[in-house]
């Protein structure tokens, strides 16, 4: 096989649930197409790695050209309720099934002895000073429902001032152990967000 191929093919197979053989299918099927959708996702690739970067107070994914991201410029969104998630796709998932119209927290994972990730590797620091900051009266853990979700829950539950006069909810029914939000269809987060319970 062409090196040049090769090489492309393991990068396309280092990305998340992406295989060897679908990095392959993309690969030759990008290189076999004679309308420059390649060059178009290259440059676009690009451009996005150049231009692209976490909002500073919530970690969404923005435009670097902006201070902050469309969330935490929406007064609409000043509602009090700050959502944390894992990563950009749990905030996507919710934003998709309409179910929350507050902010969010993105902490870029999950707390992990056996994968080495310590709370010094998460975007949670910040978080106090966003509740006195935002007048936040409610945060809502939107973490997956497994060992490692419940333990940074519980961790952030225990560093966020003592003084904060905040309410802590999680998601509810619906959310099966184990589960994580970008499995779970509109309705069931509907549900889990509409029975969440407090903490």
């Amino acid at each position: 096989m062409n090196s040049k191929i090769e090489k492309l093919i393991k990068q396309f197979a280092k990305l998340p649930r992406v295989g060897n053989r679908a990095a392959q299918r993309i690969v030759l099927g990008l290189l076999q197409d004679k309308t420059g959708r390649a060059a178009a996702l290259a440059g676009a690739l690009m451009d996005a790695a150049e231009n692209v970067g976490p909002c500073p107070v919530c970690g969404v994914l923005t435009d670097r050209a902006m201070q902050t991201c469309e969330f935490c410029c929406d007064a609409s969104r000043a509602t009090g309720q700050l959502c944390v998630v894992r990563d950009l796709a749990d905030v996507w998932t919710l934003e998709k099934s309409s179910v929350f119209h507050g902010r969010y927290h993105i902490i870029g994972g999950l707390l992990s002895g056996a994968n080495g990730v310590l709370p010094d590797d998460l975007n949670i620091t910040t978080l106090g000073s966003r509740i006195a900051a935002e007048n936040i009266s409610e945060i809502i853990f939107a973490l997956p429902n497994t060992v490692e979700g419940k333990t940074t829950q519980h961790y952030i539950m225990s560093v966020l001032p003592a003084d904060a006069s905040v309410a802590f909810s999680e998601l509810a029914s619906g959310v099966p152990l184990g589960g994580d939000l970008d499995y779970l269809d509109d309705g069931t987060l509907t549900l889990a967000f509409g029975g969440r319970k407090a903490l």
